[in-house]
């Protein structure tokens, strides 16, 4: 992975993954609010030229920008989203390519000026966590395409080292030692499902504990400290009813083993 810079001083980033799903499925799944909702983080998508797109990452953490082009069920682009606050303007295109057998190749390219690299660590890293957010796509679309769908994701601090937080957390889930295909239950806070996928500091679940779903769960460094992310999704009809009790029950374990800093006046 690497930034690519062009005669223009455009630079850009590009992450891609083959996903089960004819065109049509899948580009219901990127580039509508509901679709994009299920699997990354809630969206509103306003389907035309000029529309605007929102994307929420947490309280007061909204990113917004406008489409500049749409061509269902192939690609579309986007352009005024900030990475953080006072990085450059960001573009971004979605394409969408059937493949054999019933898949489709999705890529998402972010594209930006810059005279320095100053923002080019921050880019790569989101060219790096596409790859984990398209392993949610990419179940979603295995699973619950098209189904209504909630979400909550919450957070965690440790002050302990990424790896020591990794193995408190998995200990405590019931996920040390698991591979993929295992199955794996906790009792604390209570769920149930198989093992999707396991990586350094990611693990990956297909839930059929609290309801038919998807947890998602990540170590990573943050200011000086480890950070534990929890991303549940649920499908279903009941899931916001139980979206919102199991998101209650997260909180308190997290609040518990995981308890984000307190904030100090200077």
């Amino acid at each position: 992975m690497s930034i690519k810079i062009d005669a223009s001083g455009r630079r850009s980033v590009q992450s891609e993954a083959e996903v089960p799903g004819t065109p049509e499925q899948v580009w219901e799944a990127i580039a509508t609010g509901p679709g994009v909702s299920s699997w990354f983080v809630p969206c509103r998508i306003e389907t035309r030229v000029g529309g605007k797109i929102t994307a929420s990452f947490g309280p007061g953490m909204e990113s917004t920008s406008s489409v500049t082009s749409w061509n269902p069920p192939h690609s579309f682009t986007a352009e005024g989203s900030e990475m953080s606050p006072g990085s450059p303007t960001m573009a971004t295109e979605w394409t969408v390519e059937a493949r054999a057998g019933g898949t489709c190749l999705v890529r998402v390219v972010h594209s930006w000026f810059a005279e320095t690299d100053e923002w080019d660590a921050q880019f790569e890293g989101t060219e790096t966590g596409w790859a984990a957010f398209f392993r949610d796509l990419a179940l979603y679309l295995a699973y619950f395409s098209g189904q209504p769908s909630k979400t909550f994701q919450l957070m965690g601090m440790s002050a302990e080292s990424e790896e020591e937080t990794w193995v408190k957390l998995t200990t405590t889930l019931g996920l040390a030692g698991k591979t993929v295909g295992d199955s794996v239950h906790s009792s604390a806070p209570s769920y149930s499902g198989e093992v999707k996928y396991v990586g350094e500091g990611e693990s990956l679940i297909l839930l059929d504990q609290p309801g038919p779903g998807i947890a998602h769960f990540f170590a990573f460094p943050m200011g000086g400290m480890a950070c534990i992310s929890v991303r549940v999704f649920l499908y279903g009809s009941g899931a916001s009813e139980m979206a919102q009790k199991e998101e209650a029950v997260w909180s308190a374990w997290l609040a518990e083993n995981f308890p984000m800093p307190e904030q100090t006046e200077a």
